[in-house]
């Protein structure tokens, strides 16, 4: 596998940094490292893995298909953690949209770990 850089701008290669979470071989440490899988995961417009990792309690509110057409109509540029605590993390990620029009997507996001898995809940524009 090519030595690619970690989407979510960590410094390590995508093989040793979010790839293992988002292949299912290793579990999310932290609410941190759930967020930084799930951009790469819009980077690389994993679906699956983006509605795996959503609350179950919240999934009603988010159909595999929106998140697959945000993640495609969208070119993912850089993630910047602004903030991380046990349950939330405070983010801004830059994008393209659709008119290649730059983007911040700014937010915190609430986090819970539940059976030993961490799972995103919600997030405050």
């Amino acid at each position: 596998m090519e030595q690619i850089a970690c989407y979510c701008g960590s410094g390590k290669s995508f093989s040793n940094c979010c790839h293992p979470y988002i292949s299912g071989s290793q579990k999310v440490p932290t609410a941190e490292a759930l967020m930084r899988s799930r951009y790469s995961a819009y980077a690389i417009h994993n679906a699956d893995y983006l509605y795996e990792t959503t609350a179950p309690k919240e999934r009603r509110r988010h159909s595999k298909a929106a998140i697959l057409d945000w993640a495609e109509s969208n070119q993912w540029l850089k993630l910047e953690v602004l903030n991380a605590a046990e349950n939330t993390v405070e983010f801004k990620a830059y994008y393209l949209d659709e008119k290649l029009t730059a983007r911040v997507h700014h937010e915190k996001s609430t986090f819970k770990k539940e059976e030993e898995k961490w799972y995103y809940v919600d997030g405050q524009y």
